[in-house]
């Protein structure tokens, strides 16, 4: 890691940033939701630990196929649309390495065919590490949401303010959001959607509170009265209010 990431993250951010940051205005992308599918309807979310191999399990399933919906992509950055399962919860920004702040730590596994945003990880295994195709394959983030009126799903990735390597874990592709590319494994087995975290990944870890959520969101570069990228559009939240009423606790 220490050989491949002076390389690898600083080119990505070079090619990736300019598409986030320079689009024209006329580029305006509108937000597009998809339609609600039985695949992004939750049953049930759970996070259990494996001691023989010290991990958590991220266990989310739905009443469909687990990641069997997809997206059809925008052909660009401004306006890539971004599919997500996700778990909140009550886990600090700083134990997954990024700053102190406000806002609500999440995992989430991702899909979005217009473009890569893991430098450091080959999810289709054809030996190119930023190839666009990686994207549409479903991956894991750790993200740092924040309250934001400005969308309808009424949260968005919290944005980086100065120098994102300041903020963000060495493991983030350098795009100025709270967001990091940790390559943790997902599987799709039926009607149900698994990460699995290494425990030595958290810091300090103890116990937390969690919820289930499938979202929509899209990325923006060029409408500056939008969030880099929001959540336009919630399919289903396991508690109903996103209340994170669900407890992890190390046995």
């Amino acid at each position: 890691m220490s050989i491949i990431r002076p390389f690898v993250v600083p080119l990505f951010a070079a090619l990736l940033l300019p598409a986030l940051l320079l689009v024209p205005p006329s580029s305006a992308a509108e937000p597009r939701p998809i339609a609600a599918t039985p695949d992004l309807t939750l049953t049930e979310t759970e996070v259990t630990y494996r001691a023989d191999l010290d991990a958590l399990v991220f266990d989310l399933t739905v009443k469909g196929r687990a990641g069997a919906t997809e997206v059809t992509p925008a052909g660009q950055m401004d306006g890539a649309p971004v599919l997500a399962y996700a778990v909140p919860t009550t886990l600090k920004p700083e134990q997954l390495g990024f700053a102190p702040g406000p806002g609500v730590l999440a995992l989430v596994a991702t899909s979005h065919p217009d473009f890569d945003d893991t430098p450091l990880w080959d999810e289709n295994g054809n030996g190119d590490t930023t190839d666009a195709d990686d994207g549409r394959i479903f991956h894991t983030h750790w993200v740092v949401l924040v309250p934001d009126e400005r969308v309808a799903g009424g949260l968005s990735v919290k944005p980086v303010e100065g120098d994102p390597k300041d903020v963000l874990p060495p493991t983030a592709p350098g795009m100025p959001i709270y967001l990091d590319s940790p390559g943790h494994t997902v599987l799709l087995q039926g009607n149900r959607l698994r990460i699995v975290v290494p425990g030595w990944r958290i810091r300090n870890l103890d116990r937390f509170n969690y919820d289930g959520v499938t979202a929509y969101l899209q990325v923006n570069a060029s409408d500056e009265s939008r969030p880099t990228l929001g959540i336009y559009k919630v399919y289903s939240v396991l508690s109903g209010d996103l209340s994170l009423p669900k407890t992890f606790k190390l046995p």
